[in-house]
């Protein structure tokens, strides 16, 4: 059975408060994909958000993909990153600083760091990349 759209927002947003609200015992693996909670500083408003991210790992790094679902526009968390790029990421109950640097199509291990978020997002991201004309960027994020 596939979700509408609005009802499989709504599913993301459930998840986001479950894992927030549990502090991180809930969450990480309950959509059954890895998924971290990132804290980036609004560029606007200096506020915090938060948003819940399927993640994959390259060594010590975290990896998340700007995807925004194939739209057209990046994600507000992406270009929060790419103004400060000092982040606080939560895995679980683990919570810890993280500088993150952005690649894209044509840097260095970018396509090897694009396939590993694939595979964590189960061919999601690929599939979201052919909606759009936007090359879709990988953040790695590594702990501080």
């Amino acid at each position: 059975m596939k979700l509408s759209t609005q009802a499989f927002i709504t599913v993301l947003k459930v998840h986001q408060g479950l894992y927030e609200h549990s502090r991180g015992l809930i969450g990480h693996r309950l959509l059954l994909m890895p998924t971290l909670l990132l804290r980036t500083t609004g560029r606007k408003s200096g506020l915090t958000r938060t948003n819940a991210l399927v993640y994959g790992r390259d060594g010590e790094s975290y990896l998340v993909c700007g995807s925004n679902g194939g739209h057209d526009l990046p994600p507000a968390w992406a270009l929060n990153m790419e103004a400060d790029p000092d982040v606080e990421l939560q895995v679980g109950v683990r919570r810890m600083a993280a500088t993150a640097r952005v690649l894209r199509p044509g840097d260095a291990d970018y396509d090897r760091l694009f396939a590993i978020c694939n595979k964590a997002n189960r061919g999601q991201f690929a599939a979201y990349q052919k909606k759009t004309g936007r090359p879709l960027p990988v953040f790695a994020m590594t702990p501080r």
